[in-house]
């Protein structure tokens, strides 16, 4: 073979390389097309069991109120939830990858990757002593030994209890329509308090400096040998622990406002600091502020308060209410 012919192979070589890359460039653009895992994506869904056609979740008020779902403060519309962190069955978010908004599809989850198979072994018997006795009668939910369940039957003192999942050996039919894509990072934060606890609270994000203790730098210039060495001629401790100064700090810092209803939601006062944390990730803010806010109660403060007790305003009222206050002590003084 000449020189010629073989440089002629190698030149077809490399543009047959060149055009598999191109090939493989265009495969990756055409797979990120549509929505991918990390979006905020707003859905609309109702799903059902198969076979008995038990609703097991939705957004549409329509159907909340068809069904008798008793709502208890939660308000019916779409869900902000983010493809890839699990918020939603595995079957769906592979059908919600790639798509775009406005897409609407319906999915059947199986069993096993819904609630699970239903496990007989699962089923317990248990003395009724364990359960309360408001609670002791068929269908009531009960935790036993740390285990969620519900009492299938109770006769005399034992109870049948069933720790499977109530919707457990059912295969689900999911129908869902992606209705936007939530691009501010508040909406962002506001949709996923209502995903983790039922509402929405008032937040902000603020860009501010905070004061922050940052450890302070050893000179560069010396080695650690040469650290080691003098400290050990001056008698210093060689592992005395790292100084800090206070240097001003920028951080972005999403606020919330602490209302009765966030202070008192059981799924924050037990898991504020896992969700917190989840909610930081997510948005990519550096920390979230709960703020606590006191109204002030006007002309009806403590000194109000204590002036209604003084004794002009306690005889008119005596007088109001055609009371003698002199018989009353008078009958004080007789009871001695």
């Amino acid at each position: 073979m000449t020189e010629e012919q073989e440089a002629d192979l190698e030149d077809q070589a490399d543009d047959v390389e060149e055009e598999v890359v191109e090939d493989e460039s265009e495969d990756a653009e055409e797979e990120a097309d549509g929505l991918q895992h990390g979006d905020f994506v707003e859905l609309e869904y109702t799903a059902y069991t198969v076979e008995g056609e038990r609703l097991v979740d939705t957004t549409d008020p329509d159907v909340a109120e068809e069904e008798g779902v008793d709502a208890q403060g939660q308000e019916f519309k779409p869900r902000t939830i983010v493809l890839g962190e699990g918020h939603i069955f595995d079957d769906v978010e592979d059908a919600v990858v790639g798509s775009e908004v406005g897409d609407e599809g319906t999915v059947t989850i199986a069993a096993v990757d819904a609630f699970g198979e239903y496990d007989p072994d699962n089923v317990q018997t248990v003395s009724a002593e364990k359960i309360d006795e408001d609670d002791r009668y068929p269908g009531a939910n009960v935790q036993i030994d740390g285990q969620q369940g519900y009492i299938s039957t109770i006769i005399g003192g034992r109870a049948r209890v069933d720790f499977n999942h109530p919707l457990a050996g059912e295969d689900v039919e999911y129908e869902y329509e992606i209705v936007g894509a939530v691009e501010d990072r508040e909406e962002q934060a506001a949709g996923l308090f209502e995903m983790y606890l039922g509402f929405e609270p008032e937040l902000w994000i603020e860009t501010e400096e905070v004061e922050e203790e940052v450890p302070v730098e050893s000179d560069e210039s010396e080695t650690p040998e040469e650290s080691r060495e003098g400290g050990e001629a001056a008698g210093d401790d060689v592992d005395a622990e790292p100084e800090f100064e206070t240097e001003l700090v920028e951080k972005e810092s999403l606020y919330l406002e602490a209302s009765p209803q966030m202070t008192m939601n059981q799924q924050w006062m037990m898991g504020k600091q896992q969700i917190g944390q989840q909610i930081i990730d997510q948005i990519g803010v550096d920390r979230i502020v709960v703020q606590e806010v006191i109204e002030g109660m006007g002309d009806m403060g403590l000194g109000g308060m204590m002036g209604g007790m003084g004794g002009g305003d306690l005889e008119a009222a005596l007088e109001d209410a055609d009371v003698d206050a002199d018989e009353i002590v008078e009958e004080l003084e007789g009871d001695e």
